[in-house]
């Protein structure tokens, strides 16, 4: 889930004291409680990748050739500008990327690749919603584009973890994939930050918007890259973490003519019926307190979170989960969804102790009215995947956990009949969050390197280069050095 633009975290004494008051444009203003979160997350980095391939046949070579000849369909407004470098090693100086968008998601050692010129377009499609404030815009639906002068014939879209912009993936993806000669494209999924439940007019309708903004963007993008370089890509490949890993398979599922395959990159899973966020959320907001307490009820408690799905062996992780994600990533959701359940109130109460009105600790899925199941039914998964797709995640998630998220998403794809299209890897003391494998180092993997493998066995999956491994758990080698975890991850 990621939520917006967090520092990056440290193992935490205490829970935060301070709440934000927002205020409150699209849905009906309503008493506000939001806690004053601030979300980490994730990835590490191996090495930079080799270099682009040159441009194909026929692809104009100079540099950021046709710019002014470039337009985004269906754009309310755009800006092309061309850079001597794409990646963060240029943007960050020249203010083509925003380091708040992408801060915590990745370790402070983080190698960034250059050499990348070419174009960068900017820009928002028409939108109502005004969250999103990068460039002084006010606007949402905001997309970067960028379109490198080598390209090797793909192009990489992508929606944002959490509720970020459309910048956060840069140092986590974009350097990468763009390194590689891909042109890439991201959206800021049409609403942004902690109040993105705002907008909308039925429950639901912000986390639908998220579908509809990735679609309209790979079909302009795809548009763009035939005008830049003469031909259309010859492969178009979706990819993303946590929210947008969610966006992948989405996409894969209801839009498979515009993408070549995914890589989802532990997805959050929403079912009607359940498992989602809410059938395991309120059970750690319910029974954590009593394990932290200690005495008596602490075995117990830790019980009750194993069985809603948090793994024996992650205990060392909940602390942390217990202050920064689990409370906001709960209030936050089910208000988009259930935004009844509070009354007046807006994303319920901070920290609330279960028994008290309306709290989220006590939250129900199950009983809730139907009304509430229609409206997670309209932003559900089917596992009616139609191009191929890599899906990874750790085994000591503890946001989503694994057993409720990925391993019932497998299900789903091969009882859809689906299951060819799926490779599924389970990646051995993998968490939601890198940058905690830099705190726990001796007990956590980071998982980026796990995605690049997939995402190049995608590459040669989808060029019938040779087929991925079988579904499997990657384990973590017994006494692996941790600075080789940070930089391999081989999928077999």
């Amino acid at each position: 889930m990621l939520p917006h633009r967090p520092p990056r975290p440290t193992p935490p004494p205490g829970r935060p004291a301070g709440r934000t008051a927002l205020g409150a444009p699209g849905r009906p203003a309503r008493r506000t409680a939001l806690g004053a979160l601030s979300l980490a997350a994730a990835f590490s980095l191996l090495a930079v990748p080799a270099a682009a391939a040159p441009l194909g046949p026929g692809t104009p070579d100079a540099h950021c050739a046709g710019r002014d000849r470039l337009h985004v369909p269906g754009a309310a407004h755009q800006q092309a500008d061309c850079l001597d470098e794409l990646t963060t090693a240029g943007t960050v100086a020249s203010g083509h990327t925003d380091p708040a968008d992408y801060a915590g998601l990745t370790p402070q050692d983080l190698p960034t690749p250059s050499g990348v010129p070419g174009i960068q377009i900017d820009g928002y499609f028409p939108d109502t919603s005004t969250t999103n404030t990068d460039h002084g815009w006010q606007h949402d639906s905001q997309f970067v584009i960028r379109l490198p002068d080598h390209w090797n014939g793909g192009l990489v879209v992508a929606g944002t973890p959490g509720n970020r912009e459309q910048y956060a993936n840069d140092r986590a993806i974009a350097d990468w994939v763009l390194a590689r000669g891909y042109a890439y494209a991201a959206t800021d999924k049409g609403n942004t930050g902690t109040a993105f439940f705002r907008d909308g007019h039925r429950p639901g309708d912000a986390i639908a918007e998220w579908n509809t903004r990735l679609t309209q963007l790979t079909r302009a993008a795809r548009t763009v890259v035939t005008q830049r370089y003469h031909r259309p890509p010859a492969r178009t490949l979706a990819t993303g973490l946590s929210n947008g890993g969610y966006l992948v398979r989405w996409q894969l599922e209801h839009h498979p003519e515009l993408y070549d395959g995914g890589v989802d990159w532990e997805g959050t899973l929403w079912r009607s019926d359940g498992p989602n966020l809410f059938t395991f959320l309120p059970a750690a907001l319910r029974h954590y307190p009593a394990y932290a307490a200690g005495g008596p009820g602490a075995a117990e408690a830790a019980a009750a979170l194993h069985r809603a799905g948090f793994p024996a062996g992650s205990e060392f992780l909940w602390p942390y989960h217990h202050q920064v994600y689990w409370d906001l990533t709960q209030r936050i959701h089910r208000e988009e969804v259930d935004p009844g359940y509070d009354g007046d109130t807006e994303a319920g109460t901070p920290y609330c102790a279960s028994g008290s009105p309306a709290c989220d600790a006590d939250y129900a899925y199950p009983a809730r009215p139907a009304a509430v199941h229609r409206a997670v039914g309209r932003i559900a998964l089917t596992g009616r995947i139609g191009k191929p797709l890599i899906t990874l995640q750790g085994t000591l998630d503890v946001l989503l956990p694994i057993s409720e998220d990925s391993d019932v998403y497998a299900r789903m794809v091969h009882r859809a009949g689906r299951g060819a299209l799926l490779r599924y890897y389970r990646i051995e003391d993998g968490t939601h969050t890198d940058s905690l494998a830099d705190v726990f180092p001796d007990r956590l993997r980071p998982m980026v390197p796990c995605h690049r493998s997939a995402f190049t066995a995608l590459e040669r999956w989808i060029t019938q280069k040779g087929r991925p491994p079988a579904d499997h758990t990657v384990v973590r080698p017994a006494g692996a050095d941790p600075a080789l975890l940070r930089t391999s991850c081989p999928l077999r």
